[in-house]
């Protein structure tokens, strides 16, 4: 497979270097047709990671999207990168890498189908039916096979995805996050009546962090799409890099990046300010999707340390803003139990994975088996914890 693309009958499969020049009328309108769209899979979003600067070839992420067009006609399509580490995936395979480091092989550069530092779960292999997410994933494999890569990985996908690459005989990885719900059959109203809901001591412990909260003179406001002007974007990202640099690390997505988001995917954004005397003091940031009426919390950071204002800004602030405005999905992001307790249950999550190496696709194959056998029971375990009354 090469740039110019190769004909598969009447399919034209082609490799881009650059998001930007993609179709992003074509792209976004195929997104809308799968099963599991999310924002962070819009065109908007994945151009203006590479155009600020945080997804490129110099930071490790080398885009090698995917398409597959039948005459004019968008058929198929799949972000994908090259990857010179695994940072920013959150799907751990550094062990893997470690392995064939041991070995005197390389491991990277790898492939990955995948929304940089995002892990949310949603259509990767973007089709309008079967044929086309097979056809996509074998066009993976071919592009990893002629780059003589060691792997190709798929993170976060949905069923439809799932079931493409059970087809193909990849690996499958499970995993787990945290998400709230809404009851199809008993519907949550407001908040209140989520806290009515939850066990006796997980309803006592959240009264008290709120009102910890109230206490210290917090008060939120809340500034949805194009209400968010630039002295909050500012503000959030002055938060959001203190956060990085608490944990020693560096921030993934630069200034303009949210910039960009506030011009182009404004409507996708709702900020929850924290504010003492009138000063704001911490901030959560939540993408969300008005058709769908699902959101995901994504960032946050403070200027103040205040107790449980993190548990505030992040979950009760935005999951009541969730109930009252009708939505029915809200993500708390990857890993963290403790977010049970806060009424978020555990969901599986999944990656697919093919390693050109038939000696470590075998060992990794058996990893997996006994690391999903583990999950497994962690995920019982995880639901006889439910922190809800009627479980």
């Amino acid at each position: 497979m090469t740039q110019a693309g190769v004909e598969q009958a009447d399919d034209l499969i082609r490799v881009h270097d650059d998001p930007a020049a993609l179709d992003a009328a074509a792209w976004n309108t195929l997104l809308e047709a799968q099963s599991a769209p999310t924002p962070f899979m819009r065109h908007e979003y994945l151009a203006a990671l590479h155009a600020c600067g945080s997804a490129v070839p110099e930071t490790g992420w080398q885009p090698q999207f995917l398409t597959v067009h039948r005459g004019a006609t968008l058929r198929a399509a799949c972000a994908v990168y090259l990857k010179s580490h695994s940072y920013g995936e959150y799907v751990f395979d550094w062990a893997w890498a470690d392995a064939y480091r041991r070995h005197g092989l390389a491991y990277y550069p790898k492939l990955v189908g995948a929304v940089p530092f995002t892990p949310v779960p949603g259509t990767r292999l973007l089709a309008h039916d079967d044929a086309g997410r097979d056809l996509l994933v074998g066009a993976l494999r071919q592009l990893a096979r002629e780059g003589r890569l060691s792997s190709a990985h798929v993170l976060f996908g949905d069923t439809a995805d799932r079931a493409a690459f059970e087809r193909a005989g990849w690996m499958l990885r499970q995993g787990v996050q945290f998400h709230w719900t809404q009851d199809a059959a008993r519907p949550v109203a407001d908040f209140a009546d989520l806290l009515s809901r939850l066990q006796r001591d997980k309803r006592k412990k959240i009264q008290q962090e709120r009102r910890r909260v109230a206490e210290q003179g917090v008060i939120f406001t809340v500034h949805e799409g194009a209400d968010i002007g630039e002295p909050l974007w500012d503000y959030f990202y002055r938060c959001y890099t203190l956060t990085y640099q608490a944990h020693h690390s560096t921030p993934y997505l630069t200034r303009d990046f949210f910039a960009r988001m506030a011009q182009t995917m404004a409507g996708h954004w709702v900020m929850f300010v924290a504010r003492r005397g009138g000063e704001p003091i911490a901030v959560s940031l939540v993408a969300i999707d008005p058709r769908r009426g699902a959101a995901w919390g994504r960032y946050w950071g403070c200027t103040e340390y205040v107790p449980c204002l993190h548990f505030e800004a992040c979950y009760y602030q935005p999951l009541a803003w969730c109930l009252a405005k009708g939505y029915v999905r809200f993500e708390g992001g990857a890993q963290g139990e403790h977010k049970m307790a806060r009424g978020l249950l555990p969901v599986p999550t999944f990656s697919a994975h093919w390693l050109r190496d038939r000696r470590f696709a075998t060992a990794v194959a058996d990893f997996l088996t006994a690391e999903g056998a583990g999950i497994g029971d962690y995920v019982d375990e995880l639901r006889e914890r439910n922190p809800f009354k009627d479980a």
